[in-house]
């Protein structure tokens, strides 16, 4: 108990092996004039050569048999005459490399390496024989059903090369081959020759693109390819992902080979910069001649064919098709998982869901009960309708209308007068502010809108979570409860909008310090999402991380790791594992094991959402300001004080650029690096930060705030530690009032207000002050092991009864960390 405490936080990414061909018809004579090529049945090391598989930009690739340790076939890797440049080297190791790195079904694997009697690098991987997907698909015609099914395996495989670290770079059918095993097809990705490491370099060459070299494939590439100065990630991979999933579905390219190239490469790279190619059925509908042969191909006919791409597989494709990286998905989980919601028939996140669409995937997952429903219904109404139709869409017309003229006229108004206020014979001559306009709007609400309900709570949601947004939390509250209230009585409890009204206040209550608020409506409203949505909807999901971070909050920390593994499971294989939400629940899951010292593990997903953020997001993003902040507060907690400061000055100074010099956060990273001064024992330096940290804080977040009370005792450890008794004992006392009436007498923040209470009554000399509140301390219960200031003030009071209070409170201490969540938003 001997380090200061840490005060609380609210912050809480040519095909190589053969197709197939008999090995007779894979003669080694003639194919090259390399005089140092294998011959037919030499040996290259262990590895007898049987055949010529094919040839690539570096090297040429042998079928040849493996005798020992096993016996099999395998594809010999060379690289050719000429080629045996330091940059060519480079990218032969580099595939070598990245083959070696990567362990997954759909990945060829990669045996041995080694270099020829010639000094020529070779290396040996898995002989796939097999047909490129494309080819696969329509050998077999598989119906589009089948072919995304089996083109989930492409994302899988391309996903788990992202994760270790690897970009494809030139993902095309011939570098996707399938095999049939055991009945079934299985994918394997080959030809990682211009893979890009991201996260290390693969060889101890430097690995370079030469400037106004493309790397990979025309056709397949993304618009950040066909530019040398842009920065490629993961995301160009998803492009490729794109155009073969359009060539899977639709039969030919977005932009096809003579399209791209008939007017020159410059032209061709232009065209898919700046181009959108035609969604797959508008393709489809353009090619009638073409497309009964497509349909033919797929078991179905071309009306039918046109009606299964137009709507979800057309906005899924081009989603992943997006030429802004930021717009596309994320990942190919991302994809692979929007692709599996619509085989399920569920929405999918590529398309804005209307009321309409869900209604309609509902009827789809559930045909039969629908259709039985249907049939009753319609025998029972048949006379009904007939008479009544006419009439009722008409009423209904004209309701609908004048309603909607009523609400834009409503909404116009009331924009009309919130934006009256820059008008400059109103402003005389001030410029007023969004702030400003926000605080006017949210004054007008209840007055403009009283007769529109439903715009009025939208409205009051809107501008609540922007207050949120601005760390302007009690503003924020009286609008989303007011948005809660209005959309039960008018919507009803198990409205989607009210279940995200309910969401949206369980995080506020969180944020001001009501976490037993917080938990007990993010509990009511996860029960109603599962029901009424299903337990992997998003909106189900983030309630699950907002009540594992009430219950972090509250110190029950085995409860809250529970849900946040339980979510974040569910969320890697719904939403993606770069989805923003995601992305949250492993930075919360960090916070959980640094507040149980877990240190390994906080910094291993500390580091790897921080990474994501960065590349996603960008480094000057609030999300990955808030992963900075985290990291910085953990190398604190392992005294690596050089890399906490530098982090967290770095924090500091970015946040009040881009949230502003009075936002939490910004008050958040201040205190931690008071702290950090402290521990140091840069007393000066941390007291004046604590002075204008707390000036701030009582101003925006009110006197009693929990941010406010560990300000206020960090600010007295620090007189504490300086002999400055009478200031030290002024604050703690004040301090504790406000904990024991706020939070009650044994909650784990007032203890940590008693202990330290002691401490200073101990080191004044007054024993039996100082005996008093450790009694006190003990009877509480639990103390957070981080919130006191040492046991030597308390070394005088050496006696028995002093052993046994002092031995109490460190078992408390141990047993709690009640107070989690001090330095990481959730």
């Amino acid at each position: 108990m001997s380090e200061p405490l840490v005060p609380p936080d609210d912050r809480l990414s040519q095909r190589h092996t053969t197709i197939g061909a008999r090995p007779e018809e894979m003669s080694c004579q003639g194919t090259s004039s390399d005089p140092a090529q294998p011959k037919l049945h030499e040996r290259v090391g262990p590895y007898r050569i049987i055949g010529i598989v094919g040839q690539g930009g570096m090297g040429v690739v042998y079928l040849a048999e493996q005798a020992e340790p096993v016996k099999r076939q395998v594809a010999l890797k060379i690289i050719k005459l000429g080629m045996d440049t330091n940059e060519v080297i480079a990218r032969f190791e580099a595939e070598r490399q990245a083959l070696a790195l990567m362990d997954h079904p759909s990945i060829a694997s990669i045996y041995d390496a080694g270099a020829t009697a010639e000094g020529r690098s070779y290396f040996v991987m898995e002989y796939v024989q097999g047909s490129p997907i494309t080819e696969y698909c329509n050998q077999f015609h598989l119906t589009n059903r089948e072919r995304i099914e089996l083109f989930l395996q492409v994302c899988e495989g391309v996903q788990h090369a992202h994760q270790k670290a690897v970009i494809h770079r030139d993902l095309k059918p011939s570098n996707v081959l399938v095999s049939r095993v055991d009945g079934r097809p299985l994918v394997k990705i080959i030809d990682f020759g211009l893979a890009k490491a991201l996260q290390r370099q693969l060889t101890e060459r430097t690995l370079h693109t030469e400037l106004g070299v493309m790397v990979g494939t025309l056709e397949y590439m993304s618009p950040e390819q066909t530019d040398v100065a842009s920065r490629v990630d993961t995301r160009s991979d998803v492009f490729s992902l794109g155009v073969m999933l359009y060539e899977v579905l639709v039969g030919t390219l977005p932009f096809g080979s003579r399209e791209l190239r008939q007017e020159g490469i410059l032209e061709g790279r232009r065209k898919i910069r700046e181009l959108d190619p035609p969604r797959p059925s508008a393709r489809l509908s353009s090619h009638s001649a073409d497309s009964t042969e497509w349909a033919k191909l797929r078991r179905t006919e071309p009306r039918v064919l046109r009606r299964e791409l137009k709507g979800d597989l057309d906005w899924i494709t081009m989603r992943a098709l997006e030429k802004d990286p930021a717009r596309r998905y994320g990942s190919p989980s991302d994809l692979a998982a929007d692709l599996t919601r619509f085989l399920n028939f569920q929405p999918v996140l590529a398309r804005a869901p209307s009321a309409r669409y869900r209604a309609l995937k509902f009827m789809r997952r559930h045909r039969l009960g629908v259709a039985a429903t249907a049939i009753i219904a319609m025998v029972l109404t048949a006379g009904a309708i007939a008479s009544t139709v006419g009439f009722v869409r008409a009423r209904q017309a004209e309701v609908r209308a004048r309603t909607e003229a009523e609400a834009k006229r409503r909404v116009a108004d009331f924009l009309k007068n919130l934006f009256r206020v820059s008008d400059p014979s109103e402003a005389r001559g001030s410029s007023i502010t969004a702030r400003e306009l926000l605080d006017k709007a949210a004054g007008t609400i209840d007055t403009q809108l009283s007769d529109q309900p439903a715009m009025q709570a939208e409205l009051a949601a809107i501008m609540g979570e922007v207050y949120m947004n601005l760390g302007l939390y009690p503003q924020a509250d009286s609008l989303c409860a007011k948005a809660l209230e209005i959309r039960r009585r008018v919507l009803g409890p198990e409205h989607p909008d009210t279940l995200h009204s309910m969401n949206t206040l369980g995080s506020l209550y969180g944020l001001l310090d009501r976490h037993d608020e917080a938990v007990r409506i993010a509990s009511e409203a996860l029960d109603l999402e599962r029901r009424v949505l299903g337990a992997e909807h998003p909106e189900t999901l983030a309630t699950m991380m907002n009540l594992a971070n009430g219950y972090l909050r509250q110190g029950k920390l085995a409860e809250a790791e529970q849900l946040y593994v339980q979510a974040l499971a569910v969320q890697k294989r719904v939403l993606g594992a770069e989805h923003p939400n995601t992305l949250q629940t492993m930075h919360n899951l960090a916070v959980t094991y640094q507040t149980q010292n877990r240190f390994a593990e906080a910094e291993r997903y500390g580091t790897e959402v921080f990474e994501t953020r960065k590349r996603i997001f960008g480094p000057q993003h609030p999300d990955t300001l808030m992963s900075m902040a985290s990291l910085a507060k953990l190398y604190a907690r392992q005294h690596r004080n050089a890399d906490s400061e530098r982090l967290q000055l770095e924090v500091m100074e970015l946040e009040k650029k881009v949230l502003g010099p009075e936002h939490p956060d910004v008050l958040t990273a201040m205190t931690d690096l008071a702290l950090l001064y402290q521990s140091q024992g840069l007393y000066e330096k941390a007291e004046k930060l604590d002075l204008e940290t707390l000036a701030i804080q009582k101003r925006v977040l009110g006197p009693e705030h929990s941010s406010v009370l560990w300000s206020m005792n960090n600010l007295a450890l620090g007189y504490q530690s300086r002999g400055r008794l009478a200031e030290a004992e002024r604050l703690h006392t004040e301090t504790y009032n406000i904990r024991k009436r706020v939070l009650g007498p044994t909650h784990p923040d007032t203890l940590v207000s008693i202990y330290n209470l002691a401490c200073v009554a101990a080191r004044r000399g007054d024993r039996a002050k100082a005996m008093a509140w450790l009694r006190q301390d003990v009877e509480g219960g639990d103390i957070d092991a981080e919130g006191v200031s040492g046991d030597a003030e308390l070394q005088s009071l050496h006696g028995p009864e002093f052993d046994a209070l002092l031995a109490q409170v460190r078992r408390n201490a141990l047993a709690s960390r009640a107070g989690a969540s001090k330095s990481d938003k959730q």
